[in-house]
C-alpha cells in the first residue's frame, strides 16, 4: 500500500457566507509531485494554507505527515517548507543573510547553519550572489533564493504556491528540474499552477474550479478518460465554423482556434467524428481534418466552465 504524505477528507473552508473550498478530498503519495491546476480564485491557495495549518478547515479531516491538522500544526511546521506566490523574503538582506535567518527560525546551531547555507548556495547556483541584497535580484534569481530558503530545513513535504508566475520560460524549466531532483531524493511536493505545461509535469494532478475538485488523477490517465475525441480542422472561415459546430451541443463539447486550425472536442458516442463533421458541413469535404492527441488544456476545458454545461 502506498504511504501517504497528505490525506484529506471532505475539506470545507468558509469565510462567512463564502465557501472557498467545497468538499475536497485528496491523497498525496510520499515522494510524488502533486499539482493543483486552476484559475485565480478557484481555491488553490486556500487549500494549501489549510493543509499547512495556517487556516483551520470549517469541516473535514486533514492528516499531513501523520499529524492531525490543525491540532498538530506547530509540530508539522518543522517538517515542511512553504514558498509563497509573491516574493516574501527580506529585500534589505543579502542572499546569505536570508538563508541564515531562515535556518535560525528552524533552530539550527551555528555549525549546522553554516554548512547548510553553503550547501544551499551551491545547490541553487547562488555562489556569485551570496552578498547581493534581494531587492536587486532578477525574478529568476529571487525564485532560486526562495526555493533555497523554503528547503533550508530539508523538509519532508514542500508546498509551492504558483512559484513560477513571475519568471521566464527558461527559468521555469530550470526550476522544475530542481523540483524533480527534490522528488527523486524523497521530498513530497504539492504545487499550484495555472500553466498547462507545468501541470503535465506532475505525477498526479487535481483540477479545481470555484472551490471544487473537478478531476483528480495522473495527467495521462485524465487525458485518456476525457470521453471525447479531438479533431483538428484546417479550413477557411474558422470563426464561423466554430459558431456552427457549437450549435451541435449533443455532439460537440467545445471548439477553440489554434492558429490556422480549429480544435474540436467531439463526444465519443460519435463513432466517426471526422465523418460526422463532414456530413454536417459538406464544404469541408476537401478540407484537412485529423485526429489529434488530447492535451491537459482539453481536459481542463472539458471538466470546467462551459465544458460541463
Amino acid at each position: 500500500m502506498t504511504e501517504l504524505a497528505i490525506k484529506a477528507e471532505h475539506i470545507v473552508k468558509r469565510f462567512g457566507d463564502f465557501t472557498a473550498i467545497d468538499d475536497i478530498s485528496l491523497a498525496v503519495p510520499k515522494g510524488s509531485i502533486y499539482g493543483f491546476l486552476g484559475p485565480n480564485g478557484c481555491g488553490k491557495s486556500t487549500t494549501i494554507r489549510t493543509l499547512t495549518g495556517l487556516l483551520h478547515p470549517t469541516e473535514g479531516k486533514v492528516e499531513v505527515l501523520g499529524y492531525q491538522v490543525p491540532k498538530d500544526a506547530d509540530k508539522l511546521r518543522l517538517k515542511i517548507g512553504y514558498m509563497t506566490q509573491k516574493f516574501s523574503l527580506y529585500n534589505d538582506l543579502t542572499v546569505q543573510e536570508n538563508l541564515q535567518f531562515m535556518g535560525t527560525i528552524f533552530g539550527m546551531n551555528k555549525k549546522a547553519l553554516k554548512a547548510r547555507c553553503e550547501e544551499q548556495i551551491h545547490t541553487y547556483g547562488l555562489d556569485n550572489l551570496r552578498n547581493q541584497k534581494a531587492f536587486g535580484m532578477s525574478g529568476g534569481q529571487k525564485q532560486r533564493l526562495s526555493l533555497a530558503c523554503a528547503t533550508m530545513n530539508d523538509p519532508e513535504l514542500l508546498f509551492l504556491d504558483e512559484p513560477t508566475s513571475a519568471v521566464d520560460p527558461e527559468n521555469r524549466r530550470d526550476f522544475w528540474e530542481r523540483l524533480f531532483d527534490l522528488s527523486e531524493a524523497g521530498t513530497t511536493i504539492l504545487v499550484t499552477t495555472h500553466y498547462m505545461d507545468e501541470a503535465e509535469r506532475c505525477h498526479r494532478l487535481a483540477i479545481m474550479e470555484s472551490g471544487k475538485m473537478r478531476a483528480d488523477g495522473e495527467p495521462e490517465k485524465l487525458m485518456d478518460q476525457m470521453g471525447v475525441n479531438i479533431v483538428e480542422i484546417k479550413a477557411d472561415d474558422l470563426r464561423l465554423l466554430k459558431q456552427k459546430l457549437l450549435q451541435h451541443g449533443s455532439h460537440v463539447r467545445s471548439a477553440a482556434q489554434l492558429g490556422v486550425r480549429l480544435r474540436v472536442l467531439v463526444y465519443q458516442h460519435v463513432s466517426d467524428p471526422i465523418g460526422w463533421i463532414k456530413s454536417q458541413f459538406p464544404s469541408l469535404q476537401n478540407a484537412e481534418l485529423t485526429i489529434a492527441r488530447p492535451t491537459l488544456e482539453d481536459v481542463f476545458v472539458s471538466v470546467t466552465g462551459e465544458g460541463r454545461q
